[in-house]
């Protein structure tokens, strides 16, 4: 009851003019993308008589900012289409007053007025009067103050101008940038993209359907930051296979013209990174830094935001001023995952719709209808070649920020029944609660049926289910699109056994410290034809390493020393591990631990650790 009560108090939404559903009023959206379009839209379909202004700075409203690097790759080919919505799609179809080219420079709370310049002709400015005002003002690339930054040929990527004008400059480029004695007589279009987040990936697989040569470097020791490490090394080692040279851990110290002409015809640029590396010459530079929430003016208006600049909203999207709400990328949300007022910034694109909907319905329902936004779960997904990676939930950084208790399982089933042909891996993480069970989160990388299984993974949170429950799903089975025991189930009952107490893990981060301790055995129960063509499990240790197939363990179980002290069993994916380490947990004394992740996350890290 009293947090109720000073909800009320300082977010006024217990008024008694909200008592009942609002008709009529002046309705002002700042910002016409995901979360201020569907606003929009929605207050219109509660209420004819409202009038809704919307405005936009730049020319465009409602486009898919999505879409815009498979535009400038050339999946996409309809310009047209990557507007959703245009003005005067807006006008038709809702009666919305929108004003594009518009950039607000002043909201006033207690008058309740926001100040907007037009864009294309400086200087001016008007006021304008709302009952009611949504912000959904987005983010804006970060732009670090990196020596050489504002060259010509250096682009982020926010809006439909920024796409047209890599475009423009991606098929003129040849023109641009001619010889250089120093790689040879005719440089080598290539492309260097600043940061290995979901954006940057996207376009280094779009520049290199294009035909550039291309450079990702991260500052993280990672692609992917939302993956953990050995998730993201599946994408990593697909993009080197591809062709793409990636850097990570090093970050960029300075962008250089091109063979230290800066007045030069060539307008190519030198990227010299913090280790002093030099990078050849890039034709074109595509800065995905990451983003910051667009919020210097709502700031300035009193607004509170938190320190890194997102706004602070309640549970009904409202901010700490009355009649002003926000949505989209600029605002913190609750964690639901975590629970306990936790919060954090998730700027994707369903959030924002969804938020911007619920505000239209708050503003017109009357707080008898007043809808509670219950948090963002953080389901993302990217194409990356022929790799789809996706992931839901709080990854092991996360977890370990917060000293939140969590064990994982990794396991590497097939999209569908193996015996029918196509079956592709699916490599897949589930991280949970290690008493009881509650799911802190998923990842998946392979090449088909992986958004699908994070899908169900991200409905189960939402639904509070447990590993248990993830078991006992029942799914869509038929041998061309599932297994009888689909990926979701085979993880759930991993996480169930490691909950029970029928197996326990050693992580595979921790292999390598565990091999060279005495007294310890690594038991690799893949058949030597297996180990013959992929290697052995681990070198260079002095562990003692055995190698009995599963399949003779029982009639072999002698050849393990009588003094060992701890066995850790390892396969292929996990699965016959954890058959062996049922055999031996009942049949030996020493401590018997399955490696998760087995030899298939193992190898691909090991170096790592």
């Amino acid at each position: 009851m009293m947090q109720e009560t000073f909800g009320k108090a300082l977010y006024g939404w217990g008024s008694n003019d909200a008592a009942v559903p609002k008709t009529g009023i002046k309705l002002v959206i700042i910002g016409g993308v995901a979360g201020g379009a569907s606003a929009a839209a929605r207050a219109r379909r509660l209420d004819e008589t409202c009038e809704i202004v919307l405005l936009q700075s730049g020319p465009d409203v409602s486009f898919a900012s999505c879409g815009m690097p498979y535009f400038i790759g050339g999946e996409c080919t309809d310009r047209d289409q990557m507007a959703v919505q245009t003005p005067e799609s807006l006008r038709k179809r809702f009666n919305i007053d929108v004003h594009v080219n518009t950039r607000v420079t002043k909201i006033d709370t207690d008058n309740k007025t926001v100040t907007a310049t037009d864009e294309t002709q400086p200087g001016s400015q008007t006021t304008i009067a709302y009952d009611e005002l949504v912000l959904a003002v987005g983010s804006e690339p970060l732009k670090p103050p990196i020596p050489g930054i504002g060259r010509k040929g250096l682009f982020a990527l926010r809006n439909l101008q920024d796409m047209d004008a890599i475009v423009e400059w991606l098929n003129d480029m040849p023109n641009k940038c001619s010889t250089c004695s120093e790689y040879g007589n005719k440089v080598p279009l290539h492309a260097v993209v600043a940061g290995a987040g979901f954006v940057g990936l996207e376009m280094v697989e779009q520049l290199m359907r294009r035909g550039l040569e291309v450079t990702v470097v991260e500052m993280l020791p990672q692609v992917l930051g939302p993956l953990d490490v050995e998730m993201a090394a599946i994408i990593e080692d697909d993009l080197k296979a591809k062709g793409v040279n990636v850097v990570t851990g090093d970050g960029i110290q300075e962008f250089l013209p091109f063979n230290g002409n800066e007045h030069g015809d060539d307008p190519s640029t030198v990227v010299k990174l913090k280790s002093g590396t030099l990078l050849p010459p890039a034709q074109i530079t595509i800065l995905g830094m990451g983003v910051r929430p667009d919020t210097k003016v709502v700031a300035e208006a009193g607004i509170e935001c938190t320190p890194r600049g997102h706004i602070v909203v309640n549970d009904y999207l409202q901010t700490n001023k009355a009649s002003v709400w926000a949505a989209g990328d600029a605002i913190e949300v609750l964690n639901p995952i975590v629970g306990n007022g936790d919060k954090w910034a998730v700027p994707l694109a369903g959030p924002a719709n969804r938020q911007g909907r619920m505000i239209a319905d708050n503003i017109f329902g009357g707080e008898k209808k007043m809808r509670k936004f219950k948090g963002t779960y953080a389901a993302s997904v990217v194409r990356v070649f022929e790799l789809i990676g996706a992931c839901v939930g709080m990854n092991e950084k996360m977890l370990s920020a917060k000293q939140l208790p969590f064990a994982s399982v990794h396991v590497h089933p097939g999209s569908h029944a193996g015996y029918f042909p196509g079956a592709k891996s699916v490599n897949f993480k589930l991280l949970f609660h290690p008493t009881t069970g509650q799911i802190w989160g998923a990842q998946a990388v392979g090449e088909e049926g992986v958004e699908k299984r994070i899908d169900v993974i991200s409905t189960a949170m939402q639904g509070n289910l447990t590993v248990e429950d993830l078991a006992e799903l029942e799914l869509c089975y038929a041998p061309p699109v599932g297994s009888a025991k689909d990926p979701v189930n085979i993880a759930g009952m991993a996480a169930l056994n490691v909950l029970e107490g029928l197996v326990e893990q050693v992580d595979w981060k921790e292999l390598k410290k565990a091999a060279s301790l005495p007294g310890v055995v690594i038991l690799d129960v893949r058949n030597p034809g297996e180990i013959e063509k992929s290697g052995p499990l681990i070198e260079g240790c002095n562990a003692k390493t055995i190698n009995i197939p599963l399949d003779n363990l029982r009639a072999r179980v002698g050849e393990i020393p009588a003094d060992t002290e701890r066995i850790i069993v390892s396969c292929a994916s996990g699965q016959r591990a954890y058959y062996a380490c049922r055999i031996l947990m009942q049949t030996q004394s020493a401590k018997v631990e399955n490696l998760s992740g087995a030899f298939k996350t193992f190898s691909r890290v090991s170096e790592r650790v």
